[in-house]
């Protein structure tokens, strides 16, 4: 609770003092009673509290994960031995929704919020009172305002009753810091140490708040209602339905179209049976993507995002995918399985029906997988509904023409001929495979730092690779399962010209070309070697000669821009030179971080605010470097020692500045008080530099 505290207070200070340059406060009223007027010595009593919310403001409850990040609704009792806390705080039926900046469920009240806390009195006149923590949020603003107010119940009757047990110390259901809840029966639990500099023996205090209930990745993720979220997951499903589609003109597939139309029109109900095969086919595959999305929660995202064993695992599947496609092996399952299910499908019936739709999963295997494996990988970033959607719709696409072609068998004498085209699709993908695994290799390489995939090293491997690529549509390279080609057809004499196009766009890279349209999949030009581009004379440093800048090694910002790395320091001296700081919270592997460099950052008006009018720290959150144990300590937020560059950048984010995406800009004075309102991913130039505007114009103020 104490680091929930703090963190609301912070968001409260800077938001207060940087929006609206006087203190805010909460923005509900509280009023106690009782839930009868009258109680018999040694009996139970109903403590309600009522907060009346303003409006288009809302007010958290106190039954959600603690560890999310928001101040949960608590009240804190004096300690006497008058009364007993007995059982949990009881929040009166609160709303719900999803935070995609806390990347879970909370729980809330808007208008009025109710809360139930039964007490055990031990006296004639029971002394009730305490102090409440509470936050309060606008749904227009966006701004967190935390409360501490201070609650006396009185006017309660007590009249005589049966003897009582000599009384216990005051305790109630205690939140730890590592954000449980622990209670026990009748009126003893642990209690906490809210905050031990402000507390004393004489007046000691305890927090009573419910557990929250047991919320699952998957559950979070059914309850998003993000519209950017949704975007993106229409974006993916259109590209695993391109993928289906792409799947079938494999040789592992295409050749099973006609065989399995003839199964169907030979059949009684045969076009009922085509149907029932094809939503087979669906189940299959959504099955398979929900297995996934159980063992990949959101609590893995970042793991799986930055960490080197995800990424090189990820690294070895794209690779292994893609030789296999380029015919150096097959990957199948084992035979005897396959037979199993081919056995069950020849049995007839709708059970039958099923397992040929099965056992076309289990035989295409070989082409499909890598296909869908590929899906999957790139749905690994701590999503649930992704993986799901992936396969639904990869599975739509794959099982439509089987459909389609066993209701109208007709259309067959439309489909061309089996030969060698197919090997081709296959191969094709069998080199996008080999230069797709070098993104996960570049993320791990770019996080802990090996400099074993610089830019030029990066781009020559996709040079080469795309090179051969286009030599292969020409009929110059052949693989072990392709035919021979005696002339090229039009439709691969154009794909060989887009190929060689592409190849000869990323050439200049190799010495500085910015390749926008490649921004985000490309490591930094920073790590080029030898850059063209880059102005060795002419251009005045903004930095005072001799300045201490930590991590300055490690870390470089685009286009010769010139910064800080560390947080304080960049503080420090903006205090100097009275500037304000623009804060770049980013990540190694963050696309749209580097598109907004690439696109964005590279205008000329963009760059000359940066330099002139702001201090600029670039503040890493997925870096792995270890820093010196003096350095370490512990967040306020999780309650989790934060060991590394990159954990201390991102609890700075979400404590200080209350995000935990990136990219995600913030014009701060020199205190670290925001000026204006905070800025995401926005390819728009001229959108970024009215912020930078607007940020110098509030700071002037």
């Amino acid at each position: 609770m104490k680091r929930r505290l703090l963190t609301s207070l912070v968001l409260c200070l800077f938001f207060s003092q940087s929006v609206f340059s006087q203190l805010q406060k909460a923005k509900a009223h509280w009023t106690y009673s009782f839930s009868k007027p009258e109680v018999k010595k040694g009996e139970t009593v109903d403590l309600i509290f009522t907060a009346v919310v303003d409006k288009d403001w809302y007010i958290y409850s106190s039954d959600f994960d603690p560890d999310l990040g928001p101040m949960l609704t608590t009240f804190n009792f004096e300690k006497n031995n008058t009364f007993e806390v007995v059982g949990k705080l009881k929040p009166q039926n609160p709303k719900e929704k999803f935070e995609e900046v806390w990347g879970g469920k909370v729980r809330y009240f808007e208008g009025k919020g109710v809360f139930k806390q039964t007490i055990k009195v031990l006296a004639d006149n029971p002394v009730i009172k305490g102090a409440s923590e509470y936050q309060t949020c606008s749904h227009v603003t966006g701004l967190c305002i935390p409360g501490n107010d201070d609650f006396e119940f009185k006017g309660l009757k007590v009249v005589a009753g049966a003897a009582t047990s000599d009384p216990q110390p005051t305790v109630g259901a205690a939140a730890t810091e590592t954000g449980t809840a622990a209670s026990t029966s009748e009126a003893t639990a642990a209690t906490e140490d809210v905050d031990s500099a402000s507390q004393t023996a004489s007046n000691p205090t305890v927090t009573t708040a419910e557990a929250p209930e047991a919320n699952t990745a998957v559950e979070q993720a059914l309850t998003a209602e993000d519209p950017e979220k949704d975007t993106s997951l229409w974006g993916f499903a259109l590209a695993a339905f391109l993928s289906g589609l792409v799947a079938l003109l494999t040789p592992c597939v295409f050749p099973i179209i006609p065989m399995t139309v003839s199964y169907f029109t030979n059949q009684e109900k045969g076009k009922f049976k085509a149907l029932l095969y094809g939503i087979s086919i669906v189940l299959i595959y959504t099955l398979i993507g929900t297995v996934v999305s159980r063992l990949n929660g959101p609590a893995f995202a970042n793991f799986l995002s930055t960490h080197w064993i995800p990424n090189l695992l990820f690294f070895a599947i794209f690779f292994v995918f893609g030789l296999s496609f380029l015919g150096l092996f097959e990957i199948v399952l084992p035979s005897g399985f396959v037979n199993k299910m081919d056995q069950k499908a020849d049995q007839g019936g709708y059970a039958g029906v099923f397992f040929m739709a099965f056992t076309l999963v289990l035989v295409s295997f070989s082409c499909t997988g890598p296909i869908v494996g590929s899906l999957l990988v790139a749905s690994a970033g701590g999503e649930v509904v992704k993986p799901i959607i992936g396969m639904a719709s990869f599975s739509a696409a794959f099982a439509i023409p089987f459909t389609l072609f066993a209701l109208f068998p007709q259309w067959l004498k439309s489909l061309p001929k089996s030969g060698g085209w197919l090997n081709t699709v296959k191969v094709v993908l069998g080199f996008l495979e080999l230069a797709l695994a070098l993104k996960f290799l570049s993320i791990a390489d770019q996080v802990y730092h090996w400099r074993l995939l610089d830019r030029e090293i990066y781009l020559a491997f996709w040079i080469v690779i795309f090179g051969l690529l286009g030599f292969y549509l020409l009929g110059k390279i052949r693989t072990p399962h392709d035919s021979p080609l005696e002339k090229v057809s039009v439709p691969r004499l154009l794909l060989s010209i887009i190929t060689f196009t592409f190849v000869v766009y990323m050439i200049p890279g190799m010495w500085g070309a910015p390749l926008k349209a490649l921004a985000g999949y490309l490591p930094p030009q920073s790590t080029l070697d030898f850059d063209l581009n880059k102005r060795t004379a002419g251009v005045a440093s903004t930095i005072a000669p001799g300045e201490t800048r930590k991590y300055a090694d490690l870390f470089h910002l685009p286009h010769e821009l010139e910064g800080f790395f560390d947080y304080k320091d960049a503080l420090a001296y903006a205090k100097k030179v009275n500037k304000p700081v623009f804060i770049d919270f980013t990540g190694h592997g963050c696309v749209n971080c580097r598109e907004m460099e690439a696109r964005v950052w590279v205008d000329p008006a963009v760059q000359q605010r940066l330099r002139d009018d702001y201090v600029i720290v670039a503040l890493y959150v997925d870096d792995k470097t270890e820093l010196p144990e003096s350095a370490w300590y512990t967040s306020k937020y999780d309650n989790k020692v934060k060991k590394t560059i990159g954990a201390q950048n991102a609890d700075l984010q979400i404590v200080k500045y209350n995000n935990n995406a990136q990219p995600h800009y913030c014009l701060v004075d020199n205190e670290g008080n925001l000026l204006v309102k905070p800025k995401n991913y926005d390819l728009n130039p001229a959108n970024f530099a009215a912020f930078l505007d607007s940020g110098k114009a509030a700071f002037g103020k």
